[in-house]
């Protein structure tokens, strides 16, 4: 799919300064996580997402899961210039340098993201209300209440496991 996006949305000619928008939301329940990915090309072609996760994450983990899936995205399609857009607070301060991740799981999400970063040309992340989020929201909250069967003609993927995990070790007192 990634491919085919490519093929259908090259940038226009004459100015490599366009970016491809991002909207990424991330939801969990005690039962389901879930994603909502729209990546939208420069010129209006929009490709639209739903991930479920079957493994257990909070709601950071799971905005961040968004957040990481989607750039992965925009890089299979080959996007330079990236901005993105969360509704999520903590996350986009935390990409943006203006909270601190104290969280030994969301630094590790946060160093993934900024790794990830670093491959595009510019990526800029912006936290946006709900309200303009809405139709990430609807996808993410989908993937994180319904098994992924019901919607065929939506694209729905399955996460097994986290892109980011801890791997504690003892230590002696």
């Amino acid at each position: 799919m990634a491919d085919f996006l490519f093929e259908v949305t090259e940038d226009p000619p004459g100015n490599p300064n366009i970016r491809w928008k991002l909207h990424v939301d991330g939801a969990s329940n005690q039962t389901f996580g879930g994603a909502g990915i729209i990546l939208e090309s420069p010129t209006g072609v929009v490709y639209e997402q739903s991930i479920k996760f079957d493994f257990p994450v909070s709601n950071n983990q799971a905005e961040y899961e968004a957040l990481l899936s989607g750039l992965q995205l925009a890089k299979e399609v080959r996007a330079t210039r990236v901005e993105v857009c969360s509704d999520s607070h903590i996350v986009t301060s935390q990409v943006n340098g203006e909270y601190q991740a104290s969280d030994s799981l969301l630094q590790k999400y946060l160093e993934q993201v900024n790794r990830l970063s670093k491959e595009f040309d510019e990526v800029t992340v912006q936290h946006v209300p709900r309200e303009k989020n809405t139709r990430a929201n609807l996808l993410s909250k989908m993937a994180s209440t319904k098994p992924g069967t019901d919607n065929r003609s939506l694209i729905q993927g399955l996460m097994k496991e986290p892109v980011v995990t801890l791997h504690l070790v003892r230590s002696s007192p």
